[in-house]
């Protein structure tokens, strides 16, 4: 399996944030907060998935995305903002390894506040031949209503599942090269090589250890980041009903560990 991530980069936003003085805070949330969901519809409308990351450099599972796609996402805001994108494409066996390549494309072109660097893309798209299987994991917290919203004032409450995400998202990272991201509420979704139920359950069990949040997850694949991630959350319902930890949408060899 290989996955293709797509690192978009907003060019030299540092500077026109500040150009020709500081803009107000809020005009720039919103236009952030547009700029997102504008590309949440466009990738996913082709199947993608993509994560906020830090607004300025957001990172999209664009399996299934060629170069095209690619164009058109970029002519799409230019069109309709004060700032241009560039796009980096990485692929590679695990996430972290697409997005260094992602990364290195776009960093090979120019800084992130250089103004003559504009709107690169760079990086090849998977072939039609390549084994494009995704894997998607769909963390939540168990029991995130009866534990933290109504028993705790709202600040404290994202106190706790941000330290549930930070132990994650680490643990993730560094044991299995997977990406992890924080989605809202109390879910967590992460770009995954193909991982065994121990895996995941190793993982579970590390953040309870780390920071006291218990977790629970469904595993979905799919040749694209929406068929995956949607057979995870039915995954994941399967975990509720059963009362489970670890669910896959697909069955999992047996091993000594299982």
């Amino acid at each position: 399996m290989t996955t293709q991530l797509t690192l978009i980069q907003i060019d030299n936003y540092g500077p026109w944030t500040i150009t020709p003085e500081p803009r107000r805070e809020m005009d720039l949330q919103t236009m952030q907060s547009r700029l997102f969901a504008d590309l949440a519809q466009f990738i996913g409308s082709r199947g993608g998935y993509v994560f906020f990351s830090r607004f300025d450099n957001m990172i999209a599972v664009t399996n299934g995305i060629g170069r095209a796609g690619h164009k058109a996402l970029q002519e799409s805001v230019r069109n309709r903002y004060p700032v241009t994108v560039s796009l980096g494409i990485g692929t590679a066996e695990t996430p972290a390894a697409a997005l260094d390549e992602a990364t290195e494309q776009i960093q090979a072109a120019g800084s992130a506040q250089d103004e003559g660097r504009t709107e690169v893309l760079a990086g090849e798209p998977l072939g039609a031949d390549a084994d494009a299987t995704t894997h998607i994991a769909h963390f939540d917290v168990n029991d995130a209503t009866g534990k933290y919203t109504d028993q705790l004032n709202e600040f404290d409450s994202f106190i706790h599942i941000e330290r549930s995400y930070a132990s994650l998202m680490e643990y993730m990272r560094e044991a299995h090269g997977a990406l992890s991201f924080f989605v809202g509420g109390d879910n967590i979704i992460a770009v995954c090589p193909d991982l065994s139920a121990a895996d995941y359950r190793d993982a579970i069990n590390h953040v309870e250890r780390d920071v006291g949040v218990e977790l629970k997850v469904g595993v979905g694949r799919g040749t694209t980041a929406h068929d995956a991630g949607y057979a995870a959350k039915h995954a994941l319902e399967d975990c509720r009903y059963e009362g489970t930890i670890v669910e896959f949408d697909h069955p999992q060899a047996t091993t000594g560990d299982d």
